[in-house]
């Protein structure tokens, strides 16, 4: 038989609780089981674990030198039943997690720490994809939950729950010509349809572009917010980025939030965290959400949930 499960309960409980009585009280069972089982265990391995030569049994070398590995095999079948708890509950294998990248900056990774510690067992998956490949891969089936931006417009396959908000600024390299010629250093409406544009967009070139964002008449594409950052700062066009995403850039003097004198330069737009309602959500993306949603409650903010 060697160590069980059973087995190594009880020889951690002799050691923590100091004697064979404490041990069987702390176990819920007769000191009489306890003593036999830890014989039994002794004849098993064929070392004398504890020393009974005093009033209470004392753990001997070998017991301490076994002690590390028990109390790893102990934490890790705990951990097993729990995960099969949970599996039982409607935890799934594996969650996916599709962000735009935009994105990754924000505070997502709280929620997803929190969520490991309490699903240890948990498979996560965490991709980055422009806004479109996110939804895509949700409606696939492929990711089961998305952190986007809200959409310019509702789509009654998806439900969605807020959980913060950015602000979108358009962005410019400081020496760029277009700048450097503008009368007081403002530009106009003109100007950015005038001059190249870097635009964060999905891979399918078919695919409609967010009209919120499409200013020039001439686009660079990127699938990557890091690609259109060292784009619009080597000073090939100009785009919208987050201004969370972009601040460190523009207080290094690398960027600038381009001075516009007939709009304002901002988007507010909310940050969703997007299901499909077409398949159930798992144990895991539940909480996700949950978790997510009391960060932004925390904050004071409440929290409006579409189903």
């Amino acid at each position: 038989m060697s160590f069980s499960s059973d087995s190594v309960e009880v020889f951690l409980a002799v050691i923590d609780h100091g004697s064979f009585s404490a041990a069987a009280r702390a176990l819920r069972r007769v000191p009489s089981a306890v003593s036999m089982a830890i014989a039994h265990l002794e004849a098993e391995v064929d070392l004398q674990l504890f020393d009974r030569k005093g009033r209470e049994p004392r753990p001997t070398a070998a017991a301490r030198s076994l002690e590390p590995q028990a109390r790893a095999l102990a934490a890790q079948l705990r951990q097993l039943d729990a995960q099969a708890l949970a599996l039982t509950q409607g935890l799934e294998e594996r969650l996916t997690l599709a962000i735009a990248p935009e994105l990754l900056a924000a505070p997502w990774s709280g929620a997803l720490a929190e969520l490991a510690h309490e699903y240890p067992l948990l498979q996560v998956e965490v991709l980055a994809a422009p806004q479109a490949d996110a939804l895509a891969l949700l409606h696939s089936g492929r990711a089961q939950l998305a952190l986007v931006f809200e959409r310019p417009s509702l789509d009654g396959r998806e439900g969605f729950q807020e959980v913060g908000s950015d602000t979108m600024v358009a962005v410019m390299a400081p020496g760029h010509p277009v700048l450097a010629a503008a009368p007081g250093g403002r530009l106009r409406e003109e100007h950015l349809i005038a001059t190249r544009q870097i635009v964060v967009a999905g891979r399918d070139l078919v695919a409609t572009m967010d009209p919120r964002s499409v200013f020039a008449r001439h686009l660079w594409r990127t699938d990557n917010a890091l690609n259109a950052l060292s784009l619009i700062t080597a000073g090939v066009g100009w785009g919208w980025l987050p201004r969370n995403f972009v601040r460190p850039h523009v207080a290094a003097g690398a960027l600038v939030e381009i001075p516009l004198e007939n709009l304002s330069n901002g988007l507010n737009l909310w940050v969703d965290v997007v299901w499909s309602r077409e398949r159930p959500l798992g144990l895991g993306a539940q909480r996700f959400v949950a978790l997510i949603s009391r960060e932004r409650q925390a904050a004071g903010v409440s929290v409006p949930i579409a189903s």
